[in-house]
């Protein structure tokens, strides 16, 4: 941010008399709330800071680092003293009183646009260093910026100022699309590149994938050879590697023997080959079932990503720590996104529905499509009221993961304890509630 837009921005929030809300949104992102509508956001990104305005939102991440403490227990609702630029420099220094405290204490919130050293520091009246998002050792720059250590002040600049032309107004609502557009392509992206990674992964595990009839074929081979060693034991000379001799039907054979096993021992070998091969051989196409469905979810997966149109959507798929230590082994296993910070699971098949409804617990929301075959969702939701729209966003999603076809579905949904699990998958369900979605794309008629 220039000096210009600087001078413009203070003397724009100069109209303002409470911080209603400071937090912090992003690693270098802090948002401060002046109103019940709009937020400013404090983008503090080394050689690339700058501000923008936005409707509120809601809070998808939470910081609790120390700077993230002080900083909504000190900033928020409190009131503004006065706005200033500090030496003329690209610094902006909030005076505030605290109304959260039993005594009253004035201190300072300062915003540094300073290139490489860009910083938000809170400061005693005094100017004592409180904390701050970025800590400084002296072995980077001469003004120290570590808790409990004043700060020193900076070297008084001459700058030449211009407001003829500068519409801040304007200046901050494109920040915010710039910034929109940037985070959005950035994520996605990597989303993207995460999930081909993972779908060639599977790919690659099915193209590696032994044919029924090799397995077939190993089987029948080591049972032959687990045999005919059982029948020669007395003609196989201790420590060999080959055993020349004839099949059941005269012809001649050489048998590869493993190394460092006694002759008595070398029957079992060939015939615990047989057995794993016919497991392999009875398994396999369930393994292959399991890669596919995989797959499938994958490939939906994927798509969403690819024609997400707002960070939201994207949202739902980027990994967030879970408050429960005890979830961690099972989320292992299943499939997780995040509808505005709820955790949400999606069953990929009838044994991982089964399993969600083992997991749940009896206030979680249990969801389905009506009268028809379809993934279950389970809503995680810690004992609180779930809003309607994670409520309509997990139905969209449920009928994703579940049709291909477009069209209009009715999912019904309601709280584990009213779901009782029945036969291969199915579950007798009441006291639910439905929900319509519109699946968009092209609808087949059968």
């Amino acid at each position: 941010m220039n000096y210009s837009e600087l001078l413009a921005l203070q003397s724009h929030l100069k109209s303002f008399d409470i911080i209603y809300k400071a937090k912090r949104i992003d690693d270098n992102i802090v948002i401060l709330r002046f109103d019940k509508e709009s937020e400013y956001g404090f983008v503090m990104s080394r050689g690339n800071s700058s501000v923008y305005k936005s409707k509120q939102r809601t809070f998808l991440q939470n910081y609790n680092a120390p700077f993230d403490n002080l900083l909504e227990q000190l900033v928020t609702n409190s009131k503004i003293l006065s706005i200033n630029i500090v030496s003329n420099d690209r610094v902006l220094r909030f005076a505030l009183e605290s109304k959260n405290s039993y005594k009253i204490q004035n201190f300072y919130l300062q915003f540094e646009f300073t290139g490489k050293f860009t910083n938000i520091i809170l400061l005693n009246e005094d100017e004592t260093i409180i904390e701050a998002i970025r800590h400084i050792d002296s072995s980077k720059s001469f003004r120290v910026v570590r808790p409990n250590i004043k700060l020193l002040p900076l070297i008084p600049r001459i700058q030449k100022r211009d407001l003829a032309h500068i519409d801040i107004e304007n200046i901050l609502t494109q920040n915010y699309d710039k910034l929109k557009k940037s985070k959005f392509e950035n994520i996605k992206h990597k989303l993207l590149a995460s999930m081909l990674t993972k779908q060639k992964s599977l790919e690659n595990l099915l193209l590696l994938m032994p044919k029924i009839e090799d397995l077939e074929n190993e089987y029948q081979q080591n049972s032959l050879f687990g045999t005919i060693v059982l029948s020669n034991l007395h003609k196989i000379t201790p420590y060999s590697l080959k055993f020349d001799t004839f099949d059941f039907e005269g012809n001649p054979i050489t048998i590869t023997l493993p190394k460092n096993r006694s002759a008595n021992k070398m029957g079992t070998y060939f015939f615990d080959k047989a057995k794993k091969a016919k497991r392999k051989s009875l398994h396999i196409h369930i393994q292959k079932e399991n890669i596919n469905e995989k797959l499938d979810f994958l490939k939906t997966t994927i798509n969403l990503i690819q024609n997400a149109k707002e960070y939201e959507q994207l949202a739902y798929f980027i990994p967030q720590k879970s408050s429960q230590k005890k979830s961690k082994g099972i989320d292992e296993n299943l499939n997780i996104v995040w509808i505005e910070g709820y955790k949400v699971y999606i069953g990929r098949n009838k044994n991982e529905n089964k399993t969600l409804l083992e997991i749940s617990r009896s206030n979680d929301i249990w969801m389905h499509i009506k009268d028809i075959s379809s993934a279950h969702m389970i809503i995680k939701t810690d004992k609180q009221n779930v809003p309607h729209s994670v409520i309509q966003n997990a139905a969209q999603l449920c009928v994703e993961y579940s049709s291909k076809n477009a069209g209009d579905y009715i999912v019904d949904y309601t709280k584990r304890k009213f779901v009782k699990p029945g036969e291969d998958a199915n579950a007798l369900y009441t006291n639910y509630q439905s929900i319509s979605v519109r699946k968009e794309g092209v609808e087949i008629r059968t």
